[in-house]
C-alpha cells in the first residue's frame, strides 16, 4: 500500500497559480485586498527553492519591520511542517535542502544601499505601494544574479493607494489596465553582448480569485468608508486611490480641454521650487462669469510646467528633478509668458531664504521674474483660509455643484499627481509629503493666492447680503503677501 503523503500548500486555481508557473523576470501581483497575495509569495518561494536546492537564496522586504511579523509567521505555519529550520535573530529560513530565504525592511531608501554586493535569485518585495519611490526597489533588483544558472526573478505584491501609487500604477497597471500582458524592455550590454532583454507582466490578483475567505471578510471591507476606497479594495480598481487626500476630485469635473481664456481675465503664477526634486509652475485665470461653462470667481489652471526627470524611454521618473538652476527656470518662466499679462506670481517661501548668497527668488528676480512669497499655509485655525481647505472647497464647487477649479487637461502631472496624494498618518488633516506633492504645493500656493469661500444658504430671519463668495483683489493679496514678508524678515 502506498504512503499517503501530506499536502502542504496548493496554489488557487487562476492567478495563484499562474504567479506559481511565471517565467517573466519581473512579475507585480496585487489588485484588490484579500487576492491571496502573501501566501502566493510564499508559495512561489516553495517553488523555487524545490527546483534549485542549495543555489536558491530569497530576500522577503517590506517597509517597515512591523508589517514583516504577519507575513514572518505565516511562513512559520507553512515552512516548519516542510522541516525548514527559522533562525530568529537573523530572520532568515534554511530549507531541507539548504535554500535560503530572509525577512528584511527598507525604513529608508538608504537602506537598499547596504544590500549592494549581495547575491540573490529571488527578491519579493510586499506592498509595493507602501514605498514612495522606486529608487530602492530597483537598486535590490540589482542583487539578482547568478553564477550557477539559476532562474532569477523579481516578484512584488500591492493594492491600490499608498504613497507609491503612482509609480506603481505607472510601471505595472497603466501599459495594460487588464494585465496578463508581457512588457519587453531591451538594453544595450555596454561590454559588447548584444542587447539585453528584460519583461515584467501585471498579473490581476482579486478577492474573488481568493475561495478561503470568510464572506464577514468582505462585509468588512464594505464597511470601510467611501465608494472609492470601496472599489479599489474589493476590485482592484486603480483608477480610485485607497485614503485620497482629495476625494473631491472627479476627472469629468475638474479637467476641461483648452479653450481660448478672456483677455480680460486676471492671471497670474504660482510655483513650488525644487532642483534635485521636481519644481512646479502653474499659470491661473479667474473667471469673470463672461464664459457660461466656467463660473464667476472660479481658477482656470491653463498652463503647467514641471521639471520632473524622464528616462531614456520618455516615461516619467516620479519625484525626480532635472537640476535646473533658478536662472533657467525663470528664462523658462518668461519664454512662456511672452505676450501675455501675468498680473503677479507667489512662489514656495523657502526660495527665499538666504544661505549666504542671493536667494532662489532674489536670483529669478534678476532675470526680470518677480515672485511674492507664497502663503505656506497648510492646515490650521485659520479656517477657509488654511491652504488644503481652499484646494478641497475649489474642488467641492459652489452651492450649485459647479467646480471652481478646473485644469487644463495638457496639465498632465497636475492630473497624474492630485488625485493620488494621501493623508499623512501621524496628522490627518495633512497630506503625506512622501508623495509626488510638488504640484499639490503650486496649487495650493495658487488657492491661496484668491482666496474663496462657498455660499451658504441664509438661515430665516438672516440679511441675504450675507450669501455670496469672497474674493480679494490682486492689491489686497500683493500686500498681505508683502506684510507677511517684512513680518518674516
Amino acid at each position: 500500500m502506498s504512503e499517503e503523503v501530506e499536502e502542504i500548500w496548493r496554489p488557487n486555481a487562476g492567478p495563484q497559480s499562474w504567479l506559481i508557473s511565471c517565467p517573466v523576470f519581473e512579475v507585480f501581483y496585487g489588485g484588490a485586498r484579500g487576492g491571496g497575495k502573501t501566501a502566493g509569495m510564499l508559495g512561489e518561494w516553495l517553488q523555487h527553492s524545490q527546483r534549485w536546492g542549495r543555489d536558491a537564496s530569497g530576500l522577503v522586504v517590506r517597509r517597515e519591520r512591523t508589517q514583516l511579523v504577519e507575513m514572518v509567521e505565516e511562513s512559520k505555519r507553512l515552512y516548519y511542517r516542510l522541516g525548514a529550520t527559522f533562525h530568529e535573530a537573523e530572520k532568515y529560513w534554511r530549507m531541507g535542502n539548504g535554500a535560503r530565504l530572509r525577512f528584511a525592511y527598507l525604513e529608508t531608501d538608504g537602506d537598499a544601499e547596504s544590500y549592494q554586493g549581495h547575491q540573490y535569485t529571488r527578491v519579493y518585495c510586499e506592498e509595493l505601494g507602501n514605498f514612495p519611490r522606486k529608487d530602492p526597489v530597483m537598486k535590490l533588483m540589482a542583487t539578482l544574479r547568478s553564477s550557477r544558472g539559476v532562474e532569477v526573478g523579481f516578484r512584488a505584491t500591492g493594492n491600490p493607494g499608498g504613497p507609491g501609487h503612482l509609480w506603481v500604477k505607472q510601471r505595472y497597471i497603466d501599459p495594460w489596465p487588464a494585465g496578463m500582458k508581457v512588457l519587453t524592455e531591451r538594453y544595450e550590454d555596454p561590454f559588447g553582448g548584444g542587447v539585453v532583454e528584460r519583461e515584467r507582466v501585471f498579473i490581476p490578483a482579486l478577492l474573488k480569485d481568493n475561495p478561503h475567505l470568510p464572506a464577514e471578510y468582505v462585509a468588512n471591507l464594505q464597511m470601510q468608508g467611501s465608494q472609492a476606497v470601496v472599489r479599489a479594495w474589493l476590485h482592484g480598481d486603480w483608477s480610485v486611490v485607497e485614503g485620497a487626500f482629495f476625494e473631491e476630485w472627479e476627472t469629468r469635473r475638474h479637467v476641461i480641454e483648452p479653450l481660448e481664456l478672456p483677455k480680460e481675465w486676471v492671471r497670474y503664477r504660482a510655483a513650488d521650487w525644487g532642483s534635485a526634486k521636481p519644481f512646479a509652475v502653474y499659470w491661473m485665470a479667474v473667471s469673470d462669469g463672461s464664459l457660461e461653462e466656467i463660473p464667476r470667481g472660479a481658477l482656470v489652471v491653463y498652463r503647467e510646467w514641471y521639471g520632473v526627470a524622464v528616462d531614456t524611454t520618455g516615461q516619467v521618473k516620479p519625484d525626480v528633478g532635472v537640476k535646473l538652476t533658478a536662472e533657467e527656470v525663470a528664462d523658462g518662466i518668461r519664454l512662456r509668458e511672452a505676450g501675455e499679462r501675468v498680473e503677479f506670481g507667489v512662489l514656495d517661501p523657502a526660495a527665499f531664504a538666504n544661505h549666504g548668497g542671493p536667494s532662489i527668488a532674489e536670483r529669478m528676480a534678476a532675470r526680470g521674474v518677480q515672485f511674492h512669497r507664497a502663503d505656506n499655509t497648510r492646515v490650521g485655525a485659520r479656517g477657509a483660509m488654511s491652504g488644503w481647505d481652499q484646494v478641497r472647497a475649489r474642488l467641492k464647487g459652489d452651492e450649485d455643484g459647479q467646480s471652481m477649479i478646473h485644469f487644463f487637461s495638457t496639465c498632465v502631472h497636475a492630473i497624474r499627481t492630485l488625485p493620488a496624494m494621501q493623508h499623512d498618518m501621524m496628522r490627518p488633516e495633512d497630506m503625506d509629503t512622501d508623495g509626488e506633492d510638488h504640484c499639490a504645493d503650486a496649487i495650493r500656493y495658487g488657492c491661496l493666492a484668491r482666496p474663496w469661500i462657498r455660499a451658504v444658504a441664509p438661515k430665516a430671519g438672516e440679511r441675504p447680503a450675507l450669501m455670496g463668495r469672497t474674493q480679494m483683489s490682486i492689491r489686497d493679496v500683493i500686500a498681505a503677501h508683502a506684510k507677511a514678508r517684512r513680518e518674516m524678515e
